[in-house]
């Protein structure tokens, strides 16, 4: 089978400055423009016949439920993506639990379905996240690094002994669809200052995708049936010659002969030959 891509969009929108503590109109604004570019994502999409998986955080369903309703109409999956971007590896496993039951809710009564998929907001983990994904039932997650072409199964928590090698915690039936930083517009495209620190983004979205894409073409033609995960926000994306170069970047995609699919087609897929014996 050729390489499979998953398109995937995390519509933060206002959450991930809340998150911040950035609250004045200057940083709230460049979260409301997320709700104008999924807009322009879902024309591009469907013009290009491509499904993709949106991670909406349960603030944005709620803040923005017309852009959350759109999403849901042209048939892409929305999944998981907590509530207002917290950092999930400071949560206790009661906050975690929460959170995600509030999410869930919100999607089903939204989709009509209990949402299949989970990306944690900080592609991180706390202790209690692989317990509390069983416990609510999730299929896949799509947050760590592990592997960058393969789905594999999540495993429990593991244990650092001291002087000795890391003993890796037992598999689970989730299956993981890894990420990569290098294949996430975020730290290529966009520009954040803090007190702190800068990340300087603003790069050129045309190289961004060349590199995006040579990924794509390395896993076709050195793997058997790889699959590759590619994080979008739309925020950073949906601007003009960044959206011209996603629509680049489908295109050649395509012509390689790659199969752009939903995170959860994959993983119901992954998790029957993962789990077969």
């Amino acid at each position: 089978m050729t390489v499979q891509v998953c398109l995937t969009f995390d519509f933060d929108a206002l959450s991930l400055w809340l998150a911040r503590g950035a609250t004045t109109p200057g940083p709230l604004s460049r979260g409301e423009f997320a709700a104008e570019a999924v807009d322009r994502i879902l024309g591009l999409l469907e013009r290009r016949r491509v499904k993709a998986t949106f991670f909406v955080p349960a603030h944005t369903v709620q803040t923005y439920p017309d852009s959350c309703r759109a999403i849901v109409d042209a048939g892409h999956e929305i999944g998981l993506h907590g509530d207002r971007h917290e950092n999930v590896s400071t949560l206790d496993y009661r906050e975690e639990l929460g959170i995600n039951e509030k999410s869930i809710a919100l999607i089903t009564q939204l989709t009509g379905t209990r949402p299949l998929g989970h990306r944690t907001p900080s592609f991180d983990f706390s202790p209690h996240t692989v317990p509390v994904l069983e416990e609510i039932g999730i299929t896949y997650d799509s947050s760590l690094m592990g592997s960058d072409f393969f789905p594999y199964l999540l495993r429990g928590g593991g244990t650092d002994w001291i002087g000795s090698a890391y003993e890796f915690g037992e598999p689970t039936t989730v299956v993981e669809l890894p990420v990569s930083w290098t294949l996430d517009d975020y730290p290529h495209l966009e520009f954040y200052r803090s007190v702190d620190w800068v990340m300087p983004g603003l790069q050129d979205p045309r190289g961004m995708f060349d590199v995006f894409f040579e990924d794509v073409r390395f896993a076709h033609e050195e793997f058997e049936d790889p699959v590759v995960t590619v994080t979008l926000h739309p925020e950073v994306v949906g601007r003009g010659a960044r959206l011209r170069a996603l629509d680049e970047f489908i295109v050649r995609t395509m012509d390689l002969g790659a199969e752009f699919r939903r995170c959860d087609a994959v993983a119901l897929d992954r998790l029957h030959d993962l789990t077969a014996t």
